[in-house]
């Protein structure tokens, strides 16, 4: 039996591509194994979003490429963001690849195998405007108990930094019936957690039901049993409507958990960008949050040294910051990306001014971060248990609703001994640090 060995790289969005592929390939009687030394065919799934990941994407590539001269493999080909963004000159500058499949082009995956088998160097690249649906295959390559659905592909957000409306296509959703269909399948499977994730998730609908549909998938969503937690990631701003704040406050099953990306606060710098929406408007949405949503923990994410930010607006945004006290922050420092409106801005910020204000807003939320957690001490979550402790098989590590998977810290829980992966167990925090919480489990209600 043909063997081919996956990599995936970048986000979430990109692991459920790599994971319909592994369906597709698997249905045709194509073995998936974790070893890349025992594989036929090796495809590296790729991300190009800032500059650091398309280094980690060709580097992880010629580490494949090791593997045509050491091992059995016999094909490499690189599929996603940085395929279809460099498909040409992909294939001409790296003769190590063999084949190149775009971002509309995944369920061309077993055509691609084949033509590397044959001997041909290929490009696969549609139009951008597939996206899966619940018929297809998937094998998830998550834990047992959580998966992410993508309930929309694509971004006509058009942000003047982002090559993302390049390389994904225009926004477009999925039914909503599709979407619920491939949650009844998730929960038949044991998935307990499920994670939407879209470019822009509260835009969903708009081009299918004109209008923002988010709050109704919800609203079916919630009905699906045996599926304890559903998470919200990639929540643009603009969108996030007084319905959806409702539906989440009034719906256990909908995690107190707010992905919102705002990317700045300075107007100036917002309109530079290309953002939808001032610092009044998203003043005035934190404020909503915060109050009609108990115990909501926000993660957000800013991009610091994009061109023209003076030292004033970036100590605005760091007042802001520091005002806000967000449960959650990453921080970016621009990448200037050749295609994009920002690319061409006068007065670029140099390296060694981003790498500044990058570690200094990192300082500051940690300093935020771990007065958070202190303040969470005493309080009782439950908790998603993800590992046992091979030493210690009474002491567990897992998420509750405030953490979402690979991205937020862990909950350690002592005192548990005899407990499962995958278990909701309830634990009392006895100690907040930077990142993680240490937690005792509480006894069962009988």
């Amino acid at each position: 039996m043909l063997k081919a060995g996956f990599v995936s790289l970048g986000c979430a969005k990109n692991l459920v591509d790599t994971e319909v592929m592994l369906g597709m390939l698997s249905a045709n009687q194509v073995e998936i194994v974790d070893d890349p030394q025992a594989a036929d065919i090796l495809i590296v799934n790729t991300c190009s979003f800032i500059d650091s990941a398309k280094e980690e994407s060709i580097s992880t590539v010629l580490q494949m490429a090791e593997y045509k001269k050491n091992g059995r493999c016999r094909g490499l080909i690189v599929a996603g963001c940085l395929g279809q963004r460099y498909r040409q000159d992909l294939l001409a500058e790296l003769p190590e690849i063999d084949a190149i499949i775009g971002t509309g082009a995944w369920h061309r995956i077993n055509e691609a195998v084949a033509a590397v088998l044959a001997g041909k160097r290929v490009v696969l690249a549609d139009k951008i405007n597939t996206i899966y649906d619940e018929t297809m295959p998937r094998i998830n390559a998550t834990p047992f108990y959580s998966a992410y659905i993508k309930v929309a592909e694509g971004c006509s957000n058009c942000c003047s930094y982002c090559v993302i409306p390049q390389v994904r296509g225009n926004f477009r959703s999925r039914s909503v019936e599709s979407i619920i269909t491939e949650a009844k399948n998730l929960a038949a499977r044991g998935i307990k957690e499920i994670n939407l994730i879209a470019q822009d998730t509260t835009s969903y609908g708009r081009d299918l039901y004109n209008k923002p549909y988010l709050s109704y998938l919800l609203k079916e969503l919630v009905q699906v049993e045996d599926i304890a937690w559903i998470r919200l990631l990639y929540c643009y701003p603009k969108y996030f409507t007084d319905e959806l704040i409702d539906m989440i406050a009034a719906n256990a099953k909908i995690c107190k958990y707010i992905d919102l990306p705002l990317q700045h606060v300075h107007d100036d710098i917002l309109q530079a960008m290309y953002r939808k929406d001032n610092r009044s408007e998203l003043e005035n949405l934190l404020k909503k949050l915060r109050e009609r949503i108990p115990g909501v923990a926000i993660r957000t994410s800013f991009i610091v040294g994009f061109p023209g930010e003076t030292d004033a607006q970036f100590q605005d945004l760091k007042r802001f910051i520091q005002e806000q006290k967000f449960e959650r922050v990453g921080v970016f420092t621009y990448s200037r990306e050749e295609g994009t409106p920002a690319a061409t801005l006068p007065e670029q910020v140099p390296d060694e001014v981003k790498q500044e204000r990058y570690h200094e807003l990192m300082a500051l939320q940690c300093q935020i971060s771990e007065e958070l957690n202190h303040g969470m001490e005493g309080t009782t979550l439950d908790v998603l248990v993800e590992s046992i402790d091979s030493q210690q098989p009474a002491t567990v590590a897992g998420r509750s609703y405030r953490e979402a998977p690979d991205i937020d810290g862990q909950i350690f829980v002592e005192n548990a001994a005899g407990v499962r992966i995958g278990q909701l167990i309830k634990a009392k925090v006895v100690q907040g640090f930077t990142y993680d919480l240490v937690a005792e489990k509480l006894p069962e209600k009988v």
